[in-house]
């Protein structure tokens, strides 16, 4: 899969420089990059058969877990192209005042 675009996942783990968490957040999020870009899913049952803790709300938004649930990571994926578009990052209090079919990163 393509995932567009990492740097937005550098960009995330810049902004908890100085939190004790950022190094474990930095492994989680290289760890799911690493595995996702490597994946070949042709639909959403090949991406839960990986990630089955991943909660599927849309065909335009499906959720990661991240750091044991500490982070959600919303994405937006065309299996049939393969391509991931990263919508949204942040920590699991946050995604629960969002509204994770509309948002955007940045919002």
């Amino acid at each position: 899969m393509r995932i567009i675009a990492r740097r937005t996942l550098r960009q995330f783990i810049d902004s908890l420089a100085g939190q004790k968490d950022q190094s474990a957040v930095k492994a989680a999020l290289d760890a799911w990059f690493d595995e996702v870009s490597k994946a070949e899913w042709a639909g959403s049952a090949d991406l839960k058969r990986h990630y089955a803790t991943a909660s599927i709300v849309s065909a335009e938004r499906i959720v990661f877990n991240i750091k044991g649930n500490d982070y959600r990571l919303v994405v937006a994926v065309d299996f049939e192209k393969g391509i991931i578009w990263i919508k949204w990052i942040g920590t699991h209090k946050a995604y629960d005042r969002i509204d994770v079919t509309e948002v955007k990163y940045g919002d």
